[in-house]
């Protein structure tokens, strides 16, 4: 299931393109380390974790592997949260968080228009997840009691 049907929809339809995409997402700081799925964490900085496309399974796994937040890049807006660690859930594109305001946390569609540089909406980002992880601010997940847990069975998740 990866790349999802979503992701076909929007026009992802391999998994090159979908890596490449996820490979953005990471940025410019070097891997510490490719993680199985469950693995726990044990360096610091940018850890890579193998998971299925499906997001439940996937968030579920990055918790599983020691994750204390989860920033959760969304294009179509899953409703997804965690019983253990806050999701923060990220829209790439205004249109979505416009849409479905109540369980977006933050919308990044000023960097696609050109009205904030990446840098700029990172540190954004920054500030809010110091705030819910300092128990600050609660994630839309969590108001909305959004506790999602699928470990993966390994193998197709539908």
């Amino acid at each position: 299931m990866n790349p999802s049907p979503g992701n076909i929809k929007d026009g992802l339809i391999t998994d090159a393109m979908k890596s490449a995409g996820a490979a953005k997402k990471g940025g410019t700081s070097p891997i510490q380390s490719v993680l199985d799925y469950g693995e726990y964490v044990t360096r610091p900085g940018l850890n890579l974790l193998c998971t299925p496309g499906n997001d439940v399974e996937s968030t579920t796994g990055m918790v599983g592997s020691g994750a204390n937040v989860v920033v959760f890049t969304t294009g179509l807006g899953t409703p997804t949260g965690n019983p253990i660690a806050p999701v923060i859930k990220v829209s790439s594109n205004t249109e979505l968080a416009q849409k479905m305001p109540d369980i977006i946390d933050m919308d990044t569609g000023a960097v696609i228009r050109g009205e904030k540089s990446i840098k700029e909406m990172g540190e954004e980002l920054l500030e809010y997840l110091i705030k819910v992880a300092s128990g600050e601010v609660l994630s839309k997940a969590d108001i909305l009691g959004q506790d999602d847990f699928i470990p993966w069975k390994r193998g197709v998740s539908l």
